[in-house]
């Protein structure tokens, strides 16, 4: 892990949170392996989270129709994308690892959070057309989500009432950091810290400790590469694909399943 150097991406208002020693922790274990860690800690900094014009310096092309996606591709070009956003994105490049940390929100990322990533990764900086998924910008690098639940395990399972956390995972894991081609590690999941004794609290912090002795060289989750599917038929499997796993149990992931039943634990763990 020497010399490698990672970025937390960090979101919790408090720092006498579960969510902040968990960050602390990762800092001072990846700090002490030799890693060169720095945080951006999002409501500290006051992250704006709304991608807007005012994210570019200067003129825009289309003041009547303003596309978000075009207009800021044109401004990382030409060095007019505002200074908090291009501070991100020197990180970001610098990275070997990134780790976002933060308390699950509505199944998903809190707000501030979103906007780092919709306001970060910007078109022609993490993605392109051409260069996405396994063929993405970022596919020397790694990513993960480390965050907290408000709900217990059992809740997020496949017969719980908030259902399968493999799914709940698919747009993030999928949609977001996969998409830009980072290779993506397993989560780290602290289920419903607030709901359980500060000794449980420790040994979850302590497995999380544990956890970051060998992170950098844990493999990713399973994704299917790009080349599987069609670009010239609406990015459908190609048949031999299909063919190939027609006859197996599960699907080929959370969400190219084929209609079969999920792959256990695709979104959750390494190797499945």
């Amino acid at each position: 892990m020497a010399s490698k150097k990672v970025l937390i991406v960090y979101a919790h208002q408090s720092s006498g949170s579960f969510n902040s020693a968990a960050k602390d922790a990762a800092v001072e274990v990846l700090t002490a392996k030799g890693c060169t860690v720095e945080v951006s800690d999002l409501y500290a900094m006051k992250f704006k989270a709304t991608a807007t014009a005012e994210d570019i310096t200067g003129k825009v092309k289309n003041v009547d129709h303003f596309c978000y996606g075009e207009e800021t591709k044109l401004a990382w070009e030409a060095g007019k994308l505002t200074a908090d956003i291009t501070e991100e994105q020197r990180k970001l490049t610098e990275a070997d690892l990134v780790i976002f940390q933060f308390p699950m929100y509505w199944f998903t990322v809190p707000a501030i959070m979103k906007g780092w990533m919709d306001r970060v990764l910007t078109l022609g900086f993490a993605f392109t057309h051409e260069k996405r998924y396994s063929q993405g910008i970022f596919k020397d690098k790694k990513a993960m989500l480390s965050f907290t639940t408000g709900s217990q395990e059992s809740m997020f399972s496949a017969n719980g009432i908030n259902g399968d956390m493999n799914v709940t995972l698919w747009p993030l894991q999928n949609g977001i950091l996969h998409y830009c081609g980072f290779q993506v590690l397993a989560p780290q999941i602290f289920w419903a810290p607030s709901h359980v004794p500060s000794e449980a609290r420790g040994t979850m912090l302590e497995g999380w400790r544990t956890r970051m002795q060998g992170l950098l060289g844990e493999n990713p989750l399973a994704f299917t590469p790009l080349d599987c599917f069609d670009g010239e038929k609406g990015y459908q499997l190609k048949p031999e694909v299909h063919e190939k796993h027609a006859a197996k149990e599960f699907g080929l992931t959370v969400g190219t399943h084929l209609g079969k039943a999920l792959p256990p634990n695709n979104q959750m763990k390494a190797g499945v």
